[in-house]
């Protein structure tokens, strides 16, 4: 089911009311129902597949705090958790080669067509992440398994996240949420906004980059300039536009997710980067593998903490494909954090003497281009493609591709440039957008009348440019 549809949306307006008119009870029963039945729109195996994924993990924490064995329940659990993972989304790049290899005939890519692993990337890092809190006594098992299979499966960010914390979303769940008309309100502001990114943006610009990426060798050179520099955007929109529609679901339910945007282009450089894009990813990758790592070989000395920085980013390269692509992406954000951690003193020493003012919009500039060329690694099928980008970048000449007229292109990139002035006035210029946000959310009638009008033209926008459906980037994962 696309989550913008008019039968998806639909779907989870009325149930919002259903939601409130339940007694307290019996919502997180019904939220599950929910969920399981829109994990079923998929596929059915997929369900009864998340159901004993959910049921194993939940059984596994219930039974490490308690037990003589629980380094090896715990050790068990890690085990399965990768194996499943590894069996549904890394197939094709670790076990069949080894089978070509020793000449086995055996492909193991057919477990993956028939559960149809969606959301796998994401519900495993949960399911991981749970684990390594009971087992560390962060947090007490749930015994409730209801409750545990929700934390799993929540059908708004069950698809493309944010990686929720099951310290974070299961404690939720036991409070009793009343009607709230201004968290509704607000939820579905955000869902309303969250559909403006991707359909009025994302979607326009997908068919630029697709196209390019998909015929490199009779893509012009202007086109491949253009596709390194719009990509950024189109993945931002694109992904924060999925995040703010589970984000608004989530708030209109009573439930807070944990965030996964802030204003990442504001950005100095990629260690702040990092801790503003796809927050829940990265901070996840931080907690559970970075220091954990740090910690165990801290015997080392600071090689300890150089270790764990590699091979953090490599494994958060790799969780996004099964591909050497995907590992040098990862390999090239740890180049750039480790030269940025390595250089401090010089580059504060350095760019000190100059006007503030430059030095954030350069840091900023820069920040943008080394992930603009970053995301080739990202979008590029494979290292060859990657290799053929590269090679015709030093031309200059030629169109966009992927047939999108040109007056549309120009009126996605005011919307982009308006989305953006904003966040630079929110970080930049607190004041002023305080100021803005205060009139806007006014209840004079003269900004409601502004405000509803606004509220029209993004829903006429939505309607007019919503002509066919664009899956989201990160339903891959």
């Amino acid at each position: 089911m696309d989550i913008t549809s008019l039968y998806f949306l639909s779907f989870s307006v009325i149930s919002i009311f259903i939601y409130y008119l339940l007694k307290n009870e019996y919502r997180v029963l019904f939220l599950t129902l929910l969920s399981c039945g829109f994990i079923a729109t998929y596929s059915y195996v997929l369900l009864i597949y998340v159901i004993a994924y959910s049921f194993i993990n939940y059984i596994i924490g219930l039974k490490i705090p308690n037990q003589r064995i629980k380094r090896i329940l715990f050790t068990t659990g890690i085990v399965i958790n990768l194996t499943q993972l590894l069996l549904l989304k890394y197939v094709s790049f670790t076990i069949n080669p080894l089978f070509d290899l020793l000449k086995i005939d055996l492909d193991f890519t057919v477990i993956s067509k028939i559960i149809i692993p969606v959301g796998v990337s994401f519900f495993t890092l949960q399911g991981i992440g749970y684990l390594v809190n009971v087992n560390l006594g962060w947090e007490k098992p749930e015994r409730n398994f209801i409750n545990f299979l929700l934390y799993i499966s929540f059908f708004p960010r069950f698809l493309s996240g944010p990686i929720d914390r099951s310290n974070h979303f299961l404690p939720q769940l036991s409070l009793n949420k009343s009607f709230d008309g201004q968290k509704i309100a607000e939820g579905f502001r955000l869902v309303l906004f969250g559909l403006f990114k991707k359909v009025a943006i994302a979607n326009q610009l997908v068919p630029i980059v697709n196209m390019a990426y998909a015929n490199i060798e009779h893509s012009s050179e202007f086109s491949l300039w253009a596709v390194m520099l719009i990509q950024p955007l189109y993945l931002y929109f694109d992904f924060s536009g999925y995040t703010d529609i589970a984000f608004g679901f989530a708030r209109a339910y009573g439930l807070e997710l944990r965030p996964n945007f802030n204003r990442p282009f504001m950005s100095e450089n990629m260690t702040e980067f990092w801790k503003r894009f796809h927050i829940s990813l990265s901070s996840w990758f931080h907690d559970y593998i970075f220091i954990r790592t740090s910690y165990r070989y801290r015997k080392w000395g600071r090689k300890a903490s150089n270790f764990a920085l590699f091979l953090t980013w490599v494994l958060f390269g790799i969780w996004h494909g099964a591909g050497w692509n995907f590992m040098l992406l990862g390999f090239l954000q740890a180049i750039a954090i480790y030269y940025e951690f390595s250089t401090k003193r010089l580059r504060v020493r350095i760019f000190s003497k100059l006007p503030d003012i430059f030095r954030i919009w350069l840091g900023r500039i820069c920040t943008y281009l080394f992930y603009s060329t970053a995301l080739v690694f990202f979008f590029a099928p494979d290292i060859d493609s990657v290799f053929a980008f590269f090679s015709k970048l030093p031309l200059l000449s030629g169109t966009l591709p992927g047939g999108v007229r040109d007056e549309i292109f120009l009126l996605v990139m005011i919307f982009i440039s308006v989305i953006l002035i904003f966040e630079i006035l929110k970080h930049d210029f607190g004041n002023i957008f305080d100021k803005i946000e205060f009139y806007w959310l006014s209840k004079k009638n003269t900004f409601r009348i502004v405000r509803w009008a606004i509220y029209c033209i993004l829903i006429t926008i939505i309607i007019v440019f919503n002509s066919e459906v664009q899956q989201f980037i990160y339903f891959q994962f």
